[in-house]
């Protein structure tokens, strides 16, 4: 008996190993490709229109570090959660003595990265779109590296944005950060 079942096994063995056997294929396998490897199909939103300035009653303080003089603070009506995956938003930068830097920016969350889309002119009443840059990676662990306590506290998650835009807004409003979310 015990016999008879090591035959069956092995032959059924066998049969299942022939069909898991594959042909040689003609195909160079050289040019395969991971799938995080493959070039991106994305397409950036147009932004043609950019929001007004901000009014400081529309501004909203964010923690970047302890040991920064600086302030920041992100203008909620200026914030907008783009159909390409780019949280865009108004940040305003205050120094101790009262100089701001106002900038326009995007963070596109599946990358890590951010670009400036225009920054506040000379005369303080208007756009400047010639500081504009292409996408760049976010840096970590500088002083002032406000887009990634951004990227890491509010906007983006698993590369998605964290919400829409009013909840997004919501989150920086009561200092609900994402790790303040994990439970």
């Amino acid at each position: 008996m015990k016999a008879l079942a090591l035959v069956v096994a092995c032959v059924a063995t066998g049969a299942l190993l022939a069909g898991c056997a594959s042909k040689p294929s003609n195909k160079d396998d050289s040019t395969f490709a991971y799938l995080l490897d493959r070039p991106s199909t994305w397409v950036e939103n147009k932004v043609d229109t950019l929001p007004p300035l901000p009014q400081d009653s529309n501004l909203l303080p964010f923690d970047v570090s302890g040991n920064t003089p600086l302030q920041f603070a992100i203008d909620r009506s200026s914030l907008t959660v783009g159909t390409d995956g780019v949280v865009r938003y108004t940040v305003v930068v205050t120094s101790p003595s009262g100089a701001r830097n106002v900038n326009y920016e995007g963070i596109r969350c599946d990358t890590y990265e951010w670009r400036q889309y225009a920054g506040l002119n000379a005369d303080h009443d208007g756009w400047d779109q010639t500081v504009a840059n292409d996408f760049r990676r976010i840096e970590n662990g500088a002083l002032n590296a406000y887009q990634a306590a951004l990227y890491q506290d509010y906007l983006c998650a698993n590369k998605m944005p964290t919400g829409n835009a009013k909840q997004i807004v919501e989150n920086i409003r009561y200092k609900r950060t994402q790790t303040s979310l994990v439970h």
